[in-house]
């Protein structure tokens, strides 16, 4: 394997290919069930779409971020080993041009718009409002972390993680109560996930100049964020499962918040960046479970 296939494959974080579609499908399936028209066709569309937008969303990430990530520290790397497969951040480390990986971003994003049109109307217009809005954020989230007082970036920015689960559904879904709640039950979540990173990167943090809750109130105040945003996911799961009710759909959530709280356990006992690097790979398995959960639900009780 060449250098460059190395590099685009962290660049993509390619190991990691078949969560983003799964999470998109799970919106989707969330959609069939309260709205009927299922379709082949329709998952092919949404897996296309999760798997090319979000890809997006990450290349997007690292253009934007390529000159601060040079700052990375060479003995705290173990968040950039974790989600990149080989380990290395390309466009600072000089592997993949940003004017590159700004075409593979283009490449990604007008390759999702273009599926997301073979989608009927209205639903073409509110996914393809969705893709555009989470790129936006991602951008706000990377320049308004670099000067702020409070975490606003964190908790603005990361209702794009949320909204790409309500994009699935509105494949086939109108904008309501049901996505309104897809979104309250998957946002405390992501800003649980994005403290626990925060909790990691804190060394490179420091050095990039960057205000994270962990940079701006220390890890102990940002293990008690990671608590307080799983209880609020918790209550909201609880909601979001009494709209899909079923024995299936208990159990599959029931391991998803018995990942989240022994998580938060790990954190809150060892309150340290090793821990939480240890601790995060239950709230991605939680994220997993719950989608898989939601399309098994589907088709165990709705067909």
């Amino acid at each position: 394997m060449t250098q460059k296939t190395k590099a685009l494959l962290d660049l993509l974080r390619l190991h990691f290919f078949f969560v983003w579609p799964t999470l998109f499908s799970a919106g989707l399936f969330v959609g069939f069930y309260f709205n009927g028209g299922f379709s082949p066709l329709l998952i092919l569309q949404a897996v296309l779409i999760g798997f090319l937008g979000f890809e997006g969303g990450l290349v997007l990430n690292d253009v934007v971020d390529a000159d601060i990530d040079r700052k990375e520290l060479a003995q705290d790397k173990g968040l950039t080993k974790y989600w990149r497969p080989f380990g290395q951040r390309p466009i600072s480390g000089g592997l993949i041009s940003r004017r590159h990986a700004t075409v593979v971003f283009a490449v990604l994003a007008v390759s999702a718009s273009v599926v997301i049109a073979t989608l009927p109307y209205p639903h073409s217009l509110y996914v393809f409002t969705l893709l555009a809005v989470c790129y936006c954020l991602e951008v706000f989230y990377q320049f308004k972390k670099r000067n702020e007082k409070i975490p606003v970036a964190q908790v603005v920015g990361r209702v794009d993680f949320a909204l790409f689960l309500v994009a699935g559904y509105l494949c086939v879904g109108n904008p309501d109560l049901n996505a309104l709640l897809l979104f309250l039950f998957f946002y405390p979540l992501a800003l649980a996930h994005l403290g626990v990173n925060d909790l990691i990167d804190v060394g490179n943090d420091q050095a990039r100049g960057m205000n994270t809750p962990t940079t701006l109130y220390g890890v102990k105040n940002t293990v008690y964020w990671v608590a307080a945003f799983s209880v609020a996911h918790v209550v909201l799961a609880l909601v979001f499962l009494s709209r899909i009710w079923s024995l299936a759909a208990a159990l599959g959530f029931a391991v998803g918040l018995i990942l989240i709280v022994v998580g938060n356990v790990k954190i809150l006992k060892g309150k340290t960046p090793q821990i939480a690097l240890k601790a995060l790979p239950m709230f991605h398995l939680a994220m997993l479970i719950y989608a898989i959960t939601i399309i098994a639900n589907y088709f165990l009780t709705a067909l």
